[in-house]
């Protein structure tokens, strides 16, 4: 690579640096009208042209407000922690294709910063180190109720990465690839939605609790823990956070349009070649995104004890099910000389039908001993 090379590249991560801090801006200003549209009321109208400046504004407040470090706290650990929460997201996103390539100066430019063979594996990584800025917010804190926020975010965290971990294996046995091009391109006739609906809504509940949104937001359940692993910060540090919980929003419904609705494609006229797969791609991300709008504000938080046993009980042992089916789906046709369509339609029957048995009644006896359905 020689220097117009590494310059390019350079534009190409401010680039997408900086997108992803306005889409960050305008995803909160979309959340908070959306929001208000349900309760009846107007929302942010005063910052900027129906109030699409309001997070800039708080960005700026936050940035100027003073920043206070309690007397017992680790002051190191302290202030890397906010920055171990955020860069996160940004690494992760650094693998997805929201695009095809555009060529530049002589030079195709792929619409990915980098392909990596290993592109799921990378971002299980990314979201493993996003809970050592938790974890380390609370205990370097110096106070009770950071320290136990942040040891109970790090289990609810640690827990649900398991089941996606098991929704994204079923994703890339059915693919065959851990590369996210690859993935994608294996989706130009079905995307991975059909087949692998199952493995898309343990995605997506998963990802709801992995970026501590509601109704998972535990970690910062004010009624019980002040403000959780974040109570002792403010100011820019405090924003840190807040940025870095919203990216990796962005993030992981980038990845699920990646994994399960075909990326970047779609319909597109022979005009502007590049244009079309980039905004197929900004559309269906915000699609995403307006879903887990919705579902914040329908459903209410949900308790501790009863998280961490939906996420132990049910969704892992539903991944560890479903990842038998899709093997059974990728090897039995090749073995039985079966269409790979049939066996999904006899799994999805066979799931059916374990779906139905589980909503029959239980009959106890006196002694409240489950005896038969």
């Amino acid at each position: 690579m020689d220097w117009l090379d590494w310059l390019l590249l350079a534009v190409r991560v401010g680039v997408v640096f900086f997108a992803l801090l306005i889409s960050v801006m305008l995803y909160i200003w979309v959340e908070r009208k959306v929001i208000a549209d349900m309760q009846t009321r107007m929302g942010p109208m005063r910052a900027g042209p129906r109030g699409v400046l309001i997070t800039l504004a708080d960005g700026i407040k936050l940035f100027f407000k003073e920043g206070i470090i309690p007397t017992n706290a680790d002051r190191r650990v302290y202030l890397i922690a906010p920055v171990l929460a955020m860069f996160p997201g940004f690494l992760a996103f650094s693998t997805i294709p929201f695009g095809t390539s555009v060529t530049l100066f002589g030079r195709e430019l792929p619409f990915q910063l980098a392909d990596l063979d290993i592109g799921i594996l990378w971002v299980l990584a990314m979201t493993s180190i996003a809970v050592y800025g938790v974890v380390l917010a609370g205990w370097a804190s110096g106070s009770n109720y950071p320290l136990l926020g942040a040891v109970r975010s790090t289990a609810q965290m640690i827990s649900y990465e398991v089941a996606m971990g098991l929704s994204l294996v079923a994703v890339l046995m059915y693919s065959g690839h851990l590369s996210f091009s690859e993935v994608v391109a294996a989706q130009d006739r079905v995307w991975n939605v059909v087949p692998m609906f199952p493995a898309f809504v343990v995605y997506l509940i998963c990802a709801i609790a992995e970026t501590n949104r509601p109704p998972f937001d535990l970690a910062e359940a004010e009624t019980e823990l002040v403000a959780g692993f974040h109570t002792e910060y403010s100011g820019i540090t405090f924003a840190m956070f807040f940025l870095g919980e919203y990216v990796a929003t962005v993030t992981v419904a980038a990845i699920g349009v990646t994994l399960f609705l075909g990326g970047w494609r779609g319909p597109a006229p022979d005009f502007l070649p590049w244009l079309w797969p980039l905004l197929w791609f900004v559309f269906k991300v915000t699609l995403v995104i307006y879903l887990l709008i919705l579902i914040r504000a329908t459903l209410p938080r949900v308790r501790y004890d009863r998280l961490m046993a939906f996420g132990w009980k049910v969704l892992i042992p539903f991944g560890l099910v479903w990842v038998l089916i899709t093997g059974a789906v990728v090897v039995l046709p090749e073995s039985l000389d079966l269409d790979r369509r049939t066996v999904l339609t006899w799994a999805a029957i066979a799931l059916g039908v374990m779906l139905l048995l589980s909503f029959l009644p239980i009959r106890r006896s006196a002694t409240g001993e489950e005896v038969t359905r």
